[in-house]
């Protein structure tokens, strides 16, 4: 099977170091024009001055609960910034710098993609191989000299648990389909769309190693998360979704998995709530070593037969 774009295609670029200069540009432009919008959102919408649209902001974001509706109002703060940061910018790069479309992410159809089912055995596989990650990682200690810089970092982590705890909290089925959209569907799309689709592909057309391109934009797509304390288990998760890209050749692929992690969570979340689980997904609890060894097992095992089965087609990175 041909790829969908040559590289010498006449309606793509090849990207370059100026157009990434160019990409970090666009996501940071998202960010600070997706803040000035719901800025004025506030100024237009509630009727505030420049000073209390500003602490309303901050309010919302640090103390939804001190806010009437906070949770919808937190819930599109979440939705515009994760828009105007990952997706939007993700989109005008590879429309405009590199002239390219939404089909040119993938190099095969997703109905030649074989077991899509797979995919999302894999992910529900991985999630207590990767509980353990995360209670490892959340026990590492920097040096006695980096005290006060561990110390802020636990202070943020416990000060972003409160507010996740707070919008994963959900009364009725209304705030779970919002809680998907926000927490599921656009971050898997906007993510994937912009460290997959654009900066992996590109890291492998530049090093010419796709393994170190993964990587490196799975560390990158942790780092951007600011959440110190998991840096590692979202890193594999990162890597996770970056060998499920290449060995597809589709970026639905990866999409489907991520919202999977982030959709069966919140779902998990919700049945337990409505006690119709008994499992509290979010549980600080550790995790038995022996189910973590065999979630791991699995999911490599799941992954070999994803790779051997989707095999011989070509890689997204033309």
């Amino acid at each position: 099977m041909q790829p969908i774009v040559s590289p010498n295609h006449p309606s793509s670029r090849s990207p370059t170091l100026g157009g990434l200069i160019m990409l970090v540009g666009f996501v940071l432009l998202g960010g600070v024009i997706s803040t000035l919008l719901l800025f004025v959102v506030l100024l237009v919408g509630k009727g505030l001055d420049p000073a209390e649209a500003q602490a309303y902001l901050l309010r919302l974001s640090g103390n939804p609960t001190s806010v009437a509706n906070g949770w919808y109002e937190i819930m599109a703060l979440q939705a515009v910034n994760h828009l105007g940061t990952f997706l939007l910018p993700a989109l005008l790069y590879w429309y405009v710098i590199e002239r390219r479309t939404w089909p040119q992410f993938s190099q095969r159809p997703l109905a030649t993609v074989t077991g899509l089912g797979i995919v999302v055995l894999i992910v529900i596989a991985f999630m207590p191989g990767n509980g353990l990650i995360i209670e490892w990682n959340q026990n590492l200690h920097l040096p006695q000299t980096l005290a006060p810089l561990e110390q802020w970092i636990r202070d943020k982590e416990k000060s972003l648990a409160g507010v996740t705890k707070y919008i994963t909290t959900f009364d009725t089925p209304l705030q779970l389909a919002i809680a998907l959209l926000v927490i599921g569907v656009i971050p898997a799309i906007g993510e994937e769309a912009l460290f997959r689709g654009i900066l992996q592909r590109n890291l492998t057309v530049w090093t010419g190693n796709v393994h170190l391109s993964i990587w490196v934009a799975a560390a990158l797509f942790s780092a951007i998360h600011v959440q110190f304390l998991g840096f590692f288990p979202r890193m594999l998760l990162g890597a996770l979704f970056g060998y499920l890209y290449v060995w597809s050749g589709n970026l639905w692929v990866p999409i489907l998995a991520h919202f999977v992690n982030n959709g069966f969570t919140v779902l998990m979340v919700y049945l337990y709530q409505r006690r119709v689980v008994a499992v509290d997904i979010e549980s600080t609890q550790s995790v038995p070593i022996i189910g973590a060894i065999l979630s791991l097992v699995l999911s490599a095992g799941l992954l070999a037969y994803f790779k051997r089965s989707n095999a011989g087609h070509p890689s997204p990175n033309t």
